[in-house]
C-alpha cells in the first residue's frame, strides 16, 4: 500500500510539486493531489483515495486476482462493447485499469470554466477508441465551433458512483463514459431543450457511433451530455 511519501515521490515524478518529501500530508501535497486529479478528470478533493491511487500507480501489482481485467479487448471500430450489465466482467473492477488520454484540443471544466485540461482518465480498453473519436471531432470542428457547441466543456469521465436513482454502478465508474456541457444538456432534458440535440452536432455523435459508443440522447432522448462504451 502506498505511503504518503510514495505519493509525494510519484506526484513529483509526474510534474506535480508536493513540496518537501517528508511523508506528511501538508497543504502543498494536497494542492498537488488536486492538480493531478483535475489533470486526470477525477473528483478534485485532494484526497488520495483508491481511484486517485489507481491513477497515480497504474502498474501497481498489488491488486487482488479478482480485480484483473479480462484479456480480450476491442481493437477496431467494429468491435462490440459489452452491455451495461456485463461491464464488471468485461472491464474489471470499478476505478481500475485507467489510462491517461491526451486530448487533441484543450477543454475547460464545466463546473469551473477558468480551469483548462489537456488530458482525461479513461479505461485502458476504451483509450484508443476514444482517442480516435476525439481526433475526428478535432478535425471536423474548429475551436470556435467546439466552443459554440460546448464540445470543449468537460463534464466528467472517471467517477466511481452508483447510477442516479439505481443500485448499479454508473458507467463513469469504469471510466467508459464522458460528459460534455452538462449545463446545456441536463439529465432529464429531451431534444427540444438540449444543445447537443441540434443538427450541427451530428458529426460529433457520428465520431462516437463509428467507434460503437452509445449516446443516451440519440438512443433514449435524455442525458444528451453523455456518451458511453457500453450497450444498453
Amino acid at each position: 500500500m502506498a505511503t504518503t511519501r510514495d505519493i509525494q515521490e510519484r506526484l513529483k515524478a509526474l510534474g506535480f510539486d508536493p513540496g518537501q518529501l517528508d511523508g506528511r500530508l501538508g497543504a502543498r501535497t494536497v494542492k498537488a493531489i488536486k492538480a493531478f486529479q483535475i489533470e486526470n478528470g477525477l473528483a478534485a478533493d485532494g484526497r488520495a483515495g483508491p481511484i486517485t491511487l489507481a491513477a497515480l500507480f497504474p502498474n501497481d501489482d498489488s491488486e487482488t486476482e479478482d480485480a484483473i481485467a479480462p484479456a480480450s479487448e476491442p481493437s477496431h471500430a467494429n468491435s462490440e462493447w459489452p452491455r451495461q450489465i456485463n461491464c464488471m466482467e468485461f472491464y474489471g473492477g470499478v476505478g481500475l485499469f485507467q489510462k491517461k488520454l491526451a486530448l487533441p484540443f484543450e477543454m475547460r471544466l464545466a463546473w469551473d470554466k477558468a480551469v483548462t485540461i489537456k488530458s482525461i482518465s479513461v479505461h485502458a480498453k476504451v483509450h484508443d477508441s476514444a482517442a480516435r473519436a476525439f481526433g475526428k471531432i478535432a478535425d471536423k470542428y474548429s475551436k470556435v465551433e467546439r466552443k459554440q457547441l460546448g464540445l470543449d466543456l468537460f463534464g466528467g469521465s472517471l467517477n466511481v458512483r452508483k447510477m442516479r436513482g439505481g443500485s448499479g454502478y454508473s458507467m463513469h465508474s469504469w471510466g467508459i463514459a464522458i460528459d460534455f456541457d452538462p449545463e446545456r444538456n441536463q439529465l432529464k432534458w429531451g431534444q427540444d431543450k438540449s444543445r447537443l440535440a441540434h443538427s450541427d452536432a451530428d458529426e460529433f455523435w457520428r465520431a462516437w457511433e463509428q467507434e460503437g459508443w452509445i449516446s443516451l440522447g440519440r438512443s433514449r432522448n435524455f442525458d444528451w451530455m453523455h456518451v458511453q462504451a457500453a450497450r444498453l
